[in-house]
């Protein structure tokens, strides 16, 4: 056991997170846990006091001397104004890759799937939960759907290290590139990149939505799972549920420098202060802090004698059922069950064994290929009647001339000009598909001559998209016909 003591920074939080976070902190002093805890406040007071990102700016010290953070739930206001403070922490240290396993403990916890033993790695900082949304005429609001290299390779390349780690076979991943080309289509062939390097591991790709239903169906199929952050956010407490419970699910955010554990589920208001809450999110969390910041024998202590008190049947009202359950305690009497069973392994759950100390992973990322890059045309979306495509259309033919072509225009998507169909539903928001007439290459000079005589035309735009080519590939998805 480390004599040295470890900086975290401690929160506490709303609802049940005082009364979880006690347990859990009497739970790892008890297994001997060698920590040097900063407590900081964050959330619902916070919020009230008009920081609208619920941390005050002198947390931010903390986190930045500790790199450790361990986060009771918190309680979000409601209404406008007030940002997500889980976004906010993992953007801003660059937390991006989100580590939920997700097992079940039958027959001591109600599951229809007793094998599962699966592990749900999401990418944190990017795809829609960018937050970069719009609303751009009286019909349509637009959300942006980011996806980058980089930011690929680090989640996959970080589920396959975590895989060969931790004596894992296959790396699943799921997108939706049938339908999301470029972006889910990059991450899909990212994935394939890597998995190339890693021969020792099984991998696959299944498209998210059969993926998802396999994954409810059979997880008994499925070993560590890689995923984009909004089928990560969305899967990763399918799961957790399908596994036993939400409540049993902790959470690890890991960034290159700086980590954060947690629970996966809220702050419970409804429950605070009874004395009932189940701290097994939160302490199955603080286990994954010990793995990392290398005092894994601390860590196999407390999950052992956690599974211990699992399997003997003490266990709060949540996971409590007759003949599975032998005892019914509330929170502080949970904790004492845990700490009681310190230095006990499980008898018939399987026991757990960490490192005693291991150094985090760590990921390189491949070369940055440099591709030839140049502009084909522009797509200019415009607000228009959505009952008279044929007069936007004459218009911009118009302002199309010599420089460029009218390729088609489209409503959400579909082809409404030329040939498109009378039974198309449209907005009072049009794509409008622009490309050079003579070359490969439009310049600058010529796209603002065109958004000129669209705005002398009377054609409001809204927004443009460039068209690019990269290395002589279309970097935009093609319209019917082209």
């Amino acid at each position: 056991m480390t004599s040295t003591r470890t900086p975290i920074t401690v929160a506490y939080g709303d609802g049940i997170g005082p009364e979880i976070m006690a347990a859990t902190l009497q739970i790892l002093e008890a297994a001997g846990a060698a920590l040097d805890i900063e407590t900081i406040e964050i959330g619902e007071a916070v919020y009230k006091r008009g920081i609208s990102a619920g941390i005050e700016p002198s947390a931010w010290e903390s986190l930045r001397r500790t790199k450790v953070f361990l986060k009771a739930p918190i309680t979000t206001p409601e209404g406008g104004g007030f940002k997500s403070l889980n976004v906010t922490v993992r953007k801003t240290f660059g937390l991006f890759a989100n580590i939920r396993p997700c097992q079940a403990y039958a027959p001591f916890v109600s599951t229809q799937h007793p094998t599962m033993d699966v592990v749900i790695i999401r990418e944190n900082e990017e795809d829609l939960y960018g937050g970069i949304e719009h609303r751009q005429t009286e019909d349509v609001v637009q959300c942006l759907k980011l996806i980058t290299r980089p930011g690929t390779e680090r989640i996959v390349r970080y589920g396959f290290e975590y895989a060969r780690r931790y004596g894992r076979h296959k790396v699943s991943c799921f997108t939706k590139d049938n339908i999301m080309k470029l972006t889910d289509g990059l991450f899909h062939e990212v994935f394939d990149e890597v998995a190339s390097e890693y021969p020792d591991l099984e991998s696959e790709h299944w498209i998210v939505d059969i993926g998802a239903a396999k994954l409810a169906d059979t997880p008994e199929n499925f070993d560590v799972v890689v995923l984009p952050n909004l089928y990560g956010d969305i899967l990763s407490d399918v799961a957790a549920q399908i596994a036993g419970s939400v409540g049993l699910a902790g959470s690890a955010n890991i960034g290159q420098e700086v980590a954060m554990f947690e629970a996966i589920h809220g702050s419970a208001p409804r429950r605070a202060g009874q004395d009932l809450a189940n701290p097994s999110g939160l302490l199955l969390g603080a286990v994954q802090m010990m793995v990392h910041i290398g005092q894994g024998d601390v860590a196999t202590k407390v999950h052992n004698a956690w599974l211990r008190t699992i399997e003997e049947g003490i266990h709060t009202y949540d996971i409590f059922t007759p003949g599975h359950s032998r005892e019914k305690v509330g929170t502080s009497g949970f904790a004492d069950a845990v700490v009681a069973r310190l230095g006990e392994i499980p008898e018939i759950l399987p026991a757990v064994s960490y490192p005693i100390s291991s150094e985090p992973i760590r990921i390189e990322l491949s070369p940055r290929h440099q591709s030839r890059k140049s502009q084909a045309g522009i797509d200019v979306f415009v607000e228009w009647d959505p009952n008279d495509v044929e007069s936007l259309a004459k218009g911009l033919e118009e302002c199309a001339g010599p420089d460029f072509r009218l390729l088609m225009i489209t409503n959400r998507g579909q082809k409404v000009y030329p040939g498109g169909a009378p039974e198309t539903f449209c907005v009072d928001h049009w794509r409008c598909r622009f490309e050079g007439n003579d070359s490969d290459i439009v310049t600058t000079s010529e796209l603002v001559s065109l958004l000129g005589k669209l705005d002398r035309a009377g054609i409001p735009f809204i927004k443009t998209e460039g068209l690019f080519r990269f290395d002589g590939k279309p970097g935009y998805s093609l319209g019917q016909g082209q």
